[in-house]
């Protein structure tokens, strides 16, 4: 059954390594000396466990940073056949310089790196489907999307990559830490996690919807409910 597909590609591939690749793990301490956050080690395998289940041809991965997560996808690409491009997505210009190095580091991976915001990337992409004017500003489907994002931006950058998923295509984020403390209603963290609330009560109805809690976070992912 089709609603049956996310379990079993957010369930653990045991012929996979366990352990973080080299590069990865470099990448790690970058990030403890710069003070960046980044998902749990058993969210960011379990994620890459899904890609291999997946196998797919197109890969975006939106806010990679500085390819913390990407680093692991690599890794995987690097050892399997079928890729055509993975695509970093990236807001500003200093996280994209040490994005760069990643790909060269893994240049038989297919790869490209935007830099821009995702949902107006994803408006820049609607005008351009409309005229094909020039180069597309990313790629217009993907087979395989992971969106990485603070709780302020998150519901909206899920909202401008869903539409652009293939018929079987699968988005994968984690689920955001609900506000502590007291807010107010117009605390841009509880915003956030309001419009979160209210994706998941919407997509619910046009999206199969599965929730993989690990430790260090939940995985969730979203497949169309629409027939191929």
């Amino acid at each position: 059954m089709r609603e049956d597909v996310l379990a079993a590609v957010l369930a653990a591939d045991k012929d996979l390594s366990r352990d973080e690749p080299e590069v990865a793990a470099n990448i790690g301490h970058q990030l403890e000396h710069m003070g960046l956050s980044t998902w749990s080690i058993s969210v960011r395998r379990r994620i890459r466990d899904a890609m291999s289940r997946l196998s797919p041809r197109k890969v975006i991965h939106t806010g990679a940073g500085i390819g913390h997560l990407s680093a692991w996808l690599f890794d995987h690409f690097d050892s399997v056949e079928g890729l055509d491009e993975f695509q970093l997505i990236e807001e500003g210009n200093r996280f994209a310089v040490i994005l760069k190095r990643l790909c060269d580091r893994y240049s038989s991976v297919p790869s490209s790196i935007v830099v821009g915001i995702p949902t107006l990337l994803a408006g820049e992409l609607k005008a351009w489907n409309i005229t094909k004017s020039g180069d597309s500003p990313m790629l217009n489907e993907a087979d395989a999307i992971i969106v990485e994002a603070t709780m302020e931006k998150l519901a909206d950058d899920i909202s401008a990559m869903l539409p652009l998923l293939t018929k079987n295509g699968v988005l994968i984020t984690v689920e955001p830490t609900p506000p502590v403390g007291d807010r107010d209603e117009d605390d841009s963290e509880v915003v956030g996690f309001n419009k979160w609330m209210e994706l998941i009560k919407k997509t619910n109805e046009t999206h199969h919807i599965a929730f993989a809690p690990l430790f260090g976070g939940t995985i969730v992912a979203w497949l169309s409910k629409d027939q191929p």
